[in-house]
């Protein structure tokens, strides 16, 4: 009887170890596929070094994350505004598919009553649902992120503080052409000035605390973190050191061109006037253009500084040699270019923004030129993590373009702003093309500005006809949910998409 017992018990405790062992070796296998650290800025243009080196940015850790992997200098956003972009990256789908033209609550993306949206899958669901941990703080969605998309979320701190208890110089109106909607179409945070005294009341200082005291946690599973900056979002307010950095004397002003819009069609002269925003002939006259780009640099320094506090995090880590880093904007940002200072456009410096990978495998210190759309970022995640493709996704992965140089489709970004807009980059041109059938078409070999509308020019029907094979095929009508209602043009759009 004793022996049997005996055995019994050794067979009960090899059975645990076996267990213990076999769960150890599950999980030893999980750790092998790679985190994944997605880190998004808001309204960031292609000032950083990396890419543009422009007035002498100051950005070296930027550059060290360049070092560290691929830089995209041509990457385009698929709308030049933050909800539409966002709902874009984290559906995979284009917002001519989805009709999320606009603004759209996180937790009304996916619903019911839009039949593209309604059993999508999110990108960081996408990761849970493969056996990954998933984490997220700050502005990742238009928000923060739909309920329950993260198993652990940081939140987000409302709007884009902190505040001065006045503002320094704009009263968020703005100065329209059209005076009558001075006013009419409500106020924004733009302003500018050293606010507040230190780099710890910024809340995301608090956000990179969050994100680095989990870099150092155990975890039985991969990860996929995700930290939204708010900077540079408006109003462009940092404390002063990093206004210290550019002396006014020494600030460049981007390229303007007063007759620059004369050769617009009227919808797009629609879609720039901009009642909330200063105007660039104001900040000329002002004497505030200088100010505005010194502030928008310094915003650019104090994010490269947080920046590097979660590199540090990271290269620290036992995660540091198993992590895929993604870092992306969800749209450039006009600094006087075309007249005024906002995004909100289907050209150039509203739609090229920061796109830069690294990880396991990939080259180090890689430029890669060729036009990519941000759309891409679902897909190349997945492939890096050895994940399944998902039949939803609409963007390509950008995988073997990083590891050989040969893109599996021909490369192009397309942009859409509101319905049955669109931007396409392509092959060193832009061609645009409007509601209305109008166009523009840009040849940024001799052109890099857009300032002369070449779609007359009979030398480029052919590149015109070619490259308007890129439009989509579905323009869907605008979402119930989404809505722009600072710009006189998106309000009228989707009330005549509603009459329809």
């Amino acid at each position: 009887m004793r022996k049997i017992v005996v055995v019994v018990v050794i067979g009960l405790v090899f059975g645990a170890c076996t267990s213990n062992l076999f769960k150890q070796t599950v999980a030893s296998r999980e750790n092998l596929k790679p985190n994944v650290l997605f880190i998004s800025i808001d309204d960031l243009n292609t000032w950083i070094s990396p890419i543009h080196h422009f007035s002498n940015v100051k950005t070296p850790n930027f550059n060290r994350l360049a070092k560290m992997g691929v830089t995209f200098t041509n990457a385009h956003v698929q709308a030049p505004l933050c909800g539409p972009s966002r709902a874009s990256v984290m559906t995979g789908l284009r917002p001519s598919t989805t009709g999320i033209y606009g603004m759209i609550p996180d937790d009304e993306i996916r619903r019911e009553g839009n039949p593209a949206t309604k059993d999508i899958t999110f990108l960081p669901e996408y990761f849970k649902e493969n056996g990954y941990h998933t984490m997220g703080i700050g502005k990742l969605f238009h928000t923060h992120a739909p309920e329950n998309v993260f198993e652990e979320s940081g939140g987000r701190v409302k709007g884009f503080g902190p505040y001065p208890k006045e503002r320094f110089v704009w009263d968020g109106f703005g100065v329209s052409k059209i005076k009558e909607n001075k006013g009419k179409y409500g106020r924004t945070s733009t302003d500018w000035g050293a606010f507040p005294e230190n780099d710890t009341l910024m809340p995301d200082h608090q956000s990179v605390n969050w994100a680095i005291e989990r870099l150092q946690r155990n975890y039985e599973k991969p990860f996929f973190m995700g930290l939204g900056f708010l900077r540079v979002h408006v109003p462009l307010y940092v404390p002063q050191k990093w206004f210290d950095l550019y002396p006014l004397a020494e600030i460049e002003t981007p390229p303007y061109k007063a007759d620059d819009l004369n050769d617009i069609p009227d919808i797009g002269l629609k879609i720039n006037d901009l009642p909330m925003m200063p105007t660039t002939e104001w900040a000329k006259e002002s004497g505030e253009w200088k100010k505005i780009v010194q502030a928008y640099l310094a915003c650019i320094s104090y994010v490269d500084y947080e920046l590097g506090r979660v590199l540090d995090a990271l290269e620290s880590s036992k995660y540091a040699s198993n992590t895929v880093v993604v870092l992306w904007s969800d749209h450039g940002y006009r600094l006087g270019e075309k007249g005024t200072f906002a995004k909100h456009a289907l050209w150039e410096t509203a739609t090229k923004a920061p796109l830069l990978f690294s990880g396991p495998n990939l080259p180090k210190g890689k430029k890669i030129e060729a036009p990519v759309e941000m759309l891409s970022m679902y897909p190349t995640l997945l492939e890096l993590c050895g994940l399944k493709p998902y039949s939803k996704n609409e963007g390509i992965s950008l995988v073997s373009l990083m590891k050989t140089g040969k893109s599996r489709k021909a490369p192009f970004a397309l942009t859409t702003f509101g319905k049955n807009n669109h931007a396409i980059k392509k092959d060193g041109f832009r061609y645009i093309q409007y509601e209305d059938g109008t166009q523009e078409f840009y040849d940024h070999h001799l052109d890099p500005n857009e300032w002369t509308n070449e779609v007359n020019n009979p030398k480029y029907k052919s590149e015109i006809e070619e490259i308007k094979q890129f439009l989509p095929k579905v323009n869907a009508d605008w979402d119930e949910k989404s809505k722009y209602t600072f710009q006189p043009y998106f309000v009228n759009q989707k009330a005549k998409n509603k009459k329809g």
